[in-house]
């Protein structure tokens, strides 16, 4: 799809930047320490201690997200069944080159994976793996209609980058196949996706970052339709949103991404809420930062 140029990060694991995307497919901190703090660690498997458990990992990338999972599944006897969406298989491939990223997991890891890349597919007593190839917005539609995920992990590139992953139209679809108390996962504490989420009916949540920062006051986004509020315990990865957050979702940073029938180029998405933005009343994300004395990077994704 697109050149593909390796970035090594700061915790020794290597990851992709995208020349079409003008991005990174993760932090500069750290590869795997992103996969954990993010993904793996705000997950709770150890719940599904021998049980089974239905994955959706959309972006697959890498497979950073889908490996750790798999690799922490492994080790507790757990049952697993896994759709993956994906839209470039390249990144895949490099993973399987790289004998740096296959020695992070235990070695089934790399034997799903190899199955993934010449088959699509994987299978034995323990796991179902499976990879749809294509554009996300499509390839969602093929999910059987019955299967409701335990765990959704929403790893695309920015909001800005690529916008396709993260409107109002897609989101619905994605929190549409969650079950009712399973976890949508995110990098992302864009005020537009946490918005939308909230306006589909899910209750929002910030993963913690480790230490007080204004400049990294989040670690990403957990949304779940029902969660008693009870069992929000303190050892938990995520919180409830802080009073600075909430103010976020009041800007013109909330408004949606929308693409009504699912097919619009990045531009269009990013245009039609442009201009959205710039006729709302509501206060700007500048503003925001300012009252809480914020960079506007402290607020990316």
């Amino acid at each position: 799809m697109s050149e593909l140029i390796e970035v090594l990060t700061k915790d020794g694991t290597y990851s992709l930047r995208s020349e079409f995307f003008q991005e990174n497919f993760h932090s500069s901190l750290g590869a795997l320490e992103e996969t954990k703090i993010k993904f793996t660690n705000p997950s709770h498997l150890k719940r599904f201690k021998g049980k089974s458990l239905n994955v959706l990992d959309i972006c697959f990338g890498l497979g950073y997200n889908s490996a750790s999972l798999l690799n922490e599944l492994i080790k507790q006897e757990s049952y697993l069944n896994l759709y993956a969406l994906e839209i470039d298989k390249k990144p895949l491939e490099y993973s399987l080159r790289s004998k740096s990223f296959l020695k992070l997991w235990v070695p089934k890891v790399q034997e799903i994976f190899e199955s993934l890349y010449r088959n699509d597919y994987f299978e034995d007593q323990f796991f179902k793996c499976g990879v749809l190839w294509g554009d996300a917005r499509e390839e969602i539609n093929t999910i059987p209609s019955g299967i409701k995920f335990d765990l959704i992990y929403l790893d695309g590139f920015s909001p800005q980058k690529c916008p396709h992953v993260w409107t109002l139209e897609f989101l619905s679809k994605v929190t549409e196949k969650l079950n009712p108390r399973g976890y949508l996962i995110t990098y992302s504490s864009s005020a537009a996706v946490r918005k939308t989420l909230r306006n589909l009916g899910l209750e929002i949540f910030n993963i913690k970052p480790l230490f007080n920062d204004k400049t990294c006051w989040s670690k990403g986004t957990i949304a779940i339709a029902k969660f008693e509020k009870n069992n929000l315990k303190s050892n938990f990865n995520f919180e409830k949103l802080s009073i600075m957050e909430e103010e976020h979702l009041l800007t013109k940073a909330s408004i949606p991404y929308r693409d009504r029938d699912l097919n619009s180029s990045k531009d269009d998405i990013i245009k039609k809420r442009l201009d959205e933005q710039l006729f709302s009343n509501l206060g700007s994300s500048k503003e925001w930062r300012k009252k809480w004395g914020m960079t506007k990077s402290a607020s990316k994704g």
